[in-house]
């Protein structure tokens, strides 16, 4: 493995170009020279392209924003792994240093129905938009903020809250899920507002909208093999699934009517 920073190195890429969600793709050859162990998988990517422009031909089209590992942009399957070998790594914050000279390289988007191919290696992610615009949010008009310490929040609530608000939305454990369930990114969404004083209100109206949106999109069911945990770049909990599925029986429960709650002993 590389290590020093004055290393390059010359690898050989397999990088699937898809023009666009109704066309064939196909996985296309490319060569990439003088690369610096220093830079991340996208400054690679970007060197690739003024290649390609160079020579006359299409860069290559991915996505990305913030490169700073907050955004969630780059999804990317490096080597058949969401966002590439490293643990708890974003592909923007993957580095060279980890790859070895004259290695091949496999560049893909992310697999899921629910998230369609726009063009090569950039897939159309609404469907999470749509699941957070179902329900993950806090309609209460409460006038002014008030101040962080007039409502207290146990810390226990408080960290796991945290833990789980985390999410960057990205996308890579539904690539990493063979089932391409999105449970791990709306029991973050879930989680993190039910955690708190100021979701309750909606809570059992939050866990019921979200998860028929999620089912709506296409999203396939969760069997808890922790693909999805293992693969998240912000490292969010299992645990996360098992609340939002306790939400959702509880909700399930309460939305019953009062007639068919007490006809099965509830």
């Amino acid at each position: 493995m590389s290590g020093s920073s004055k290393e390059k190195l010359n690898l050989k890429l397999k990088v699937w170009r898809q023009k666009g969600p109704n066309d064939k793709g196909e996985f296309m050859e490319y060569d990439a020279k003088d690369i610096s162990t220093d830079m991340s998988f996208l400054e690679m990517l970007d060197v690739m392209n003024n290649d390609l422009i160079r020579n006359g031909k299409d860069p290559v089209e991915f996505d990305h924003d913030c490169r700073e590992g907050i955004c969630g942009a780059c999804s990317l399957v490096v080597n058949g792994s969401p966002h590439g070998p490293e643990v708890a790594t974003t592909t923007c914050q993957l580095h060279m240093r980890k790859f070895k000279d004259g290695e091949t390289i496999y560049v893909e988007p992310f697999r899921a129905k629910a998230f369609p191919v726009v063009r090569d290696l950039v897939v159309d992610r609404s469907s999470f938009d749509r699941i957070q615009q179902a329900g993950g949010f806090i309609s209460v008009n409460t006038g002014n903020a008030q101040d962080a310490n007039a409502i207290a929040v146990a810390k226990d609530n408080a960290d796991a809250a945290f833990e789980a608000a985390a999410c960057i939305g990205c996308g890579a454990c539904v690539a990493a899920c063979k089932n391409a369930s999105a449970s791990l990114f709306v029991a973050a969404k879930i989680t993190h507002l039910g955690l708190l004083p100021q979701g309750q209100p909606e809570r059992d109206k939050r866990a019921l909208a979200m998860i028929a949106q999620m089912d709506a999109e296409g999203f396939g069911g969760c069997t808890n093999t922790g693909a999805c945990s293992a693969t998240c770049p912000k490292e969010i909990s299992l645990e996360t699934i098992a609340k939002m599925n306790r939400d959702y029986l509880v909700a399930t429960v309460r939305d019953r009517p009062k007639s068919e709650t007490l006809g099965a002993g509830i």
